[in-house]
């Protein structure tokens, strides 16, 4: 039996014998001769057919035996020829041309459409990148002592506010889908003293924009001993370089500065005041019209598609975070903008026990997060980064849904 070959190793195989097995991705049925054309996991491999041959269907899965043959012609410049195929499965005919650089429907067709839509090159691309980044982001941390951690999500307490999580049934008693691995996260450093995690977060918020999911993939990291939110802003900085490197080789990435521009939340509302059509001095928060503007303005003045906004009001922030100790009313956190969106929320936590119990109204639903207090814990800080926000952005597609396998959304549950 001679091994399977995947499309992209037909070169090294010119003059033998060979074994490929995928969907095919279009027929071809002229006079003289039947193409077949034959995707698998590395790409597409010719096959050359007599015409008289009974041609299997778009994206049946088949089985080729035949000869490479060099033909510059041919994707990767070598086909199939004196094939025999074998059909594993047959298929229907796809709702949508897959052979077609791009699928010519709208989104909502691409999303109801998934299990055949994502087999498109173009949009399996878009969540290989996805993976590379992934890849990226553990490497880094990995490199620099990092433990990856697994946190439940199935939880007791909401860890941001009680209004935005899915409520469940745990057997008869009130639970929750985790909003985030924060309070994990920081409990952890308590043990490890750096941890990361990737895992799915939910946000029961009825939201229905192009960057808002009710269930998205979180890049967490959480390390101990710390200066404050600045040694987190210089730990992202290296894993944003990571991340663009391993997704450069599959696309085009800007270029990660080695030190990432930051203007002050106060400061950044004297830009917007001076520059622009509104005055949001006094708001608590950006507006995303806001975070575009500054965005623009990163690139033009310091040539970065990154952007760090720090020193957000303390009333804008979690209970966990840590005030500016000159500056009460702001925070040691901050925003990383890329390309106009606001991609990562980070900063310095609370550490010691006397000050969660100054900050919570009501300790008792905590007490096995404020245990990790009582018992001693260095200062620390992290931040989280929203993978299909990240992929969306480093691609230039407006909607995360483009960059989610199946998008839970304000109204969407299948497939």
């Amino acid at each position: 039996m001679i091994s399977r070959s995947l499309a992209v190793d037909l070169p090294s195989h010119v003059g033998e014998p060979v074994r490929i097995a995928g969907w095919v991705q279009r027929r071809r049925q002229l006079k003289s001769v039947t193409f077949l054309v034959v995707r698998d996991r590395s790409g597409l491999a010719q096959v050359v057919l007599p015409p008289e041959a009974d041609a299997p269907g778009e994206e049946s899965v088949v089985e080729v035996l035949g000869v490479a043959t060099a033909n510059p012609q041919a994707p990767g410049g070598v086909e199939v020829a004196e094939a025999r195929v074998e059909v594993l499965a047959e298929a229907q005919p796809p709702p949508f041309d897959l052979y077609r650089p791009t699928l010519p429907v709208g989104l909502p067709v691409l999303l109801d459409h998934a299990p055949v839509a994502l087999r498109h090159p173009e949009l399996r691309r878009r969540f290989a990148v996805a993976a590379a980044s992934v890849a990226g982001f553990r490497s880094v941390l990995d490199g620099l002592g990092f433990t990856e951690t697994h946190t439940p999500k199935l939880v007791g307490t909401a860890t941001e506010s009680g209004a935005n999580v899915f409520d469940v049934d745990f057997f008869g008693r009130r639970a929750h889908l985790a909003q985030s691995p924060q309070l994990y996260k920081q409990t952890l450093v308590g043990v490890f003293e750096r941890v990361y995690e990737v895992g799915p977060v939910f946000r029961a918020e009825p939201h229905d924009t192009t960057r808002h999911l009710a269930q998205y993939t979180s890049l967490d990291a959480e390390l101990g001993f710390i200066r404050d939110h600045r040694d987190v802003m210089v730990l992202l900085t290296q894993v944003i370089a990571g991340m663009l490197a391993a997704a450069s080789e599959l696309t085009e990435v800007p270029i990660s500065p080695p030190e990432i521009p930051a203007v002050h939340f106060l400061e950044a509302q004297e830009l917007l005041a001076e520059h622009t059509d509104e005055d949001p001095r006094g708001e608590p928060d950006l507006a995303p019209a806001h975070e575009r503007w500054l965005s623009e303005w990163a690139l033009r003045e310091h040539g970065s598609d990154f952007l760090f906004v720090t020193g957000y009001p303390m009333s804008k922030r979690p209970f966990y975070t840590h005030p500016d100790p000159e500056r009460p009313d702001s925070s040691n956190s901050f925003d990383l903008l890329f390309r106009g969106v606001e991609l990562v929320t980070g900063g310095q936590r609370l550490h010691r026990h006397a000050d969660y119990l100054a900050v919570l109204d009501d300790p008792e639903p905590y007490a096995s997060y404020l245990e990790a207090f009582a018992h001693g814990m260095p200062p620390h800080g992290g931040f989280a980064i929203g993978l299909e926000r990240w992929t969306a952005r480093l691609l230039g597609l407006r909607n995360v849904r483009e960059t989610t396998l199946f998008p839970r959304d304000l109204n969407r549950l299948a497939p």
